[in-house]
């Protein structure tokens, strides 16, 4: 396979018009590439107010670049920075998204957007990294799966994916059509992460515009099919990747993971209240690495101490989905790519997740038929 450089793709990049003349290299308008084997990735920075207009320069820029020898595949998104909203002023609406057959998926002035055949899209999040939240989504999505249903995850971490290494998946996904990618298969469930277009060690130096377009293919271009829930695992934190999911997608909930020791929860707090403030229903507070139980002696340990998820949980009305031990075979069952509930489906483990799922369901089924609003952003 040649070895394609940046240079090779800015020089192919100089036979794209920019939109007011010259080429769209001299005009600076092209960021943010990357170049992992035959893939390519960059953004073109466009006006906001012309963004709408702009598919056949993104078009152009993509059938360029695939003309390099050894180029695979490209992916070109456009980008475009807008003014912040006066404080007070009106919520921003975003333009209709469009469905992967190219038809819009909204009308103007409607909620926001689903994904076609897709029931229900939940978030599990947390305020802060190192409390398990892969782990526990992973589990999560195919407890989901074990009671019955048709279930897909999405790894929504750019920077840090571990959906891969969960679910030992190493094949790349297929083109369908177009740009449309068809999910890989992990014990029944569907899935996607950037982690299964670059390679493992390879990373992703992004700005926040490329973060988003890249966040929002994966959720519209891609085949999910039909499925009744779509597990989607966020990176941890209150920042971009969350608002453009509150923004792009009806989500029917969040779940919340933390361990229970005080510095947890604090950023466990903050995730429940930015869900609040963009009007996503929480499902439910999650306590991973819960409790200790010695394998040789059967002791029982509370090494973040114990309690302080099912207690900020009252204090703030919203469910305690359960507790989740800190246990040897969780981890290697992760670490070996076939998570517990798979690997041990009649397990204790695996009897928790499953009642996790079946709260988290409920809670999904209520906020629905509740006739909640689709999330919005609200600027004070």
């Amino acid at each position: 396979m040649a070895n394609i450089t940046k240079e090779d793709v800015l020089d192919r990049l100089r036979s794209v018009t920019a939109p007011n003349g010259g080429d769209i290299v001299s005009a600076g308008i092209v960021s943010d590439i990357f170049v992992t084997g035959g893939k390519v990735m960059f953004s073109i920075t466009v006006p906001a107010d012309q963004a709408n207009g702009m598919e056949p320069l993104r078009r152009a820029a993509e059938v360029a670049v695939k003309g390099i020898p050894g180029v695979e595949s490209a992916m070109v998104v456009l980008t475009a920075e807008k003014k912040a909203p006066a404080v007070g002023g009106p919520s921003p609406q975003p333009a209709a998204s469009r469905s992967p057959a190219g038809r819009p998926a909204a009308a103007p002035g409607g909620g926001r957007a689903g994904i076609p055949g897709v029931g229900a899209i939940i978030a599990v999040a947390s305020g802060k990294g190192g409390v398990g939240k892969s782990t526990t989504a992973v589990n999560l999505a195919l407890a989901l799966k074990a009671n019955g249903l048709r279930v897909g995850i999405l790894d929504a971490d750019i920077y840090g994916p571990s959906l891969p290494r969960l679910l030992a998946l190493k094949e790349k996904p297929q083109v369908v059509s177009g740009r449309i990618l068809r999910p890989l298969d992990a014990y029944g469930v569907k899935a996607m992460s950037i982690g299964l277009l670059v390679e493992e060690e390879t990373p992703m130096i992004w700005r926040g515009p490329m973060v988003i377009s890249a966040l929002t293919q994966m959720l519209r271009e891609v085949e999910w099919g039909e499925l009744d829930i779509l597990v989607v695992d966020m990176p941890p934190g209150t920042g971009d990747a969350q608002l453009t999911m509150a923004q792009q997608v009806p989500l029917a909930g969040a779940v919340i993971v933390s361990t229970p020791q005080d510095l947890a929860l604090i950023d466990a707090r903050k995730g429940l209240n930015m869900f609040r403030r963009v009007d996503v229903p929480v499902l439910g507070i999650v306590e991973n690495m819960s409790y200790f139980v010695c394998p040789h002696c059967g002791g029982r340990t509370d090494i973040f101490a114990h309690g302080g998820a099912r207690h900020e949980a009252a204090r703030l009305d919203v469910p305690f989905l359960g507790e989740i031990p800190l246990d040897l075979g969780i981890r290697l069952s992760s670490d070996a790519g076939k998570p517990v509930v798979v690997a041990d489906p009649e397990g204790a483990h695996a009897a928790i997740y499953r009642k996790i799922a079946t709260e988290v369901w409920n809670g999904v089924e209520a906020a629905r038929s509740g006739g909640r609003r689709p999330p919005r952003i609200v600027v004070e």
